[in-house]
């Protein structure tokens, strides 16, 4: 599947990822009132909601984007149906042509987090048959219960020629009250694997993204791992020093727009071949029609406002590259 990311990458010219995060303040009132006249104001009529949102969006923006990335908590909470609307979503993007990034940043041991890569990533059986899940083609993971709670998905992934985004260092705020912290690795508190690391006092998404090469390398495509990170744009000198600890791996950068990243803080996650980086947006491309410079297109239009967004970011980071 890494393979097919990078392919779509380069047909589209954009290292772009949509994020499908439906608030209902985001869904324009002609899209809410049509379905609460279906289904009343109920959670059936929200989810009816963000499923026509969602669709609209994807319409509009398929042929220029590489992947999406749903966050399945905007979905959890209308309960039942927002889960079948979330099911519904991953399906049509996957009809469309587009690679989904599941963003469950599931995080547990043993047989729970086995279930987690089966349920997202692979086949659950069911008697004698076999039956996927959501079977999304990535998923987000956090690594902070160690090995114990992404193994199962590796394998999974191995299986199914899918792939995780692991978080490292994410574009929060607050990430930096653990993820920052130093760490003092000494030779006597060795793991299984890390025989050749450096040891002294460094970051801990440092570490953690030192792990997520070794990850990676149990995973390859053909040239980038299947097993990714996730490092925010609000961090442009960190994601320069972890783009050197894991050259091989793709990383999915969040916080672009809304959050503040531009195209100039991105370059560093990129490497050489102008490969190796995934840039996310959720509401700066679904919510575009919200902002001034393109409220001309009004809630009628939100898809082309969301697709001049795409252009405009396309833009942004193309000439950031052209000018790193």
């Amino acid at each position: 599947m890494i393979n097919k990311l990078i392919k779509k990458i380069k047909e589209t010219g954009a290292p772009i990822v949509v994020g499908l995060d439906p608030m209902m303040k985001f869904v324009p009132l002609h899209i809410q009132k049509k379905a609460f006249d279906e289904y009343g104001e109920t959670l059936e009529g929200a989810a009816e909601a963000i499923w026509q949102f969602n669709k609209e969006i994807v319409d509009s923006v398929y042929d220029i984007i590489p992947a999406v990335k749903p966050q399945i908590a905007m979905y959890e909470q209308f309960g039942i149906p927002g889960i079948a609307a979330f099911k519904k979503t991953v399906d049509y993007c996957k009809q469309k042509g587009l690679v989904v990034i599941a963003d469950i940043k599931r995080g547990d041991i043993g047989s729970t987090s086995e279930a987690y890569a089966v349920g997202h990533l692979g086949k659950v059986q069911v008697g004698s048959k076999f039956y996927y899940g959501f079977d999304e083609d990535f998923a987000t993971v956090n690594p902070y219960l160690g090995s114990d709670g992404i193994k199962p998905f590796i394998k999974v992934c191995q299986e199914e020629n899918k792939g995780l985004f692991i978080l490292v260092k994410t574009s929060n705020p607050s990430s930096g009250e653990f993820q920052d912290r130093l760490v003092t690795t000494k030779p006597g508190a060795r793991e299984k694997g890390t025989e050749n690391a450096a040891f002294g006092d460094k970051p801990l998404y440092e570490i953690v993204g030192e792990q997520v090469a070794r990850w990676g390398e149990e995973h390859m495509g053909d040239a980038y791992s299947y097993i990714g990170a996730v490092v925010g744009a609000t961090y442009p000198e960190m994601g320069r020093a972890l783009r050197k600890i894991m050259p091989r791996n793709y990383i999915l950068v969040p916080g672009y727009g809304a959050q503040g990243g531009k195209g100039q803080d991105l370059v560093h996650f990129f490497n050489e071949d102008g490969l190796g980086a995934i840039i996310n947006s959720s509401r700066g491309i679904i919510a575009a029609y919200q902002q001034e410079q393109y409220a001309s297109f009004g809630p009628e239009h939100f898809g082309e406002a969301a697709r001049a967004a795409v252009e405009d970011m396309r833009q942004d980071i193309k000439q950031a590259l052209e000018n790193r």
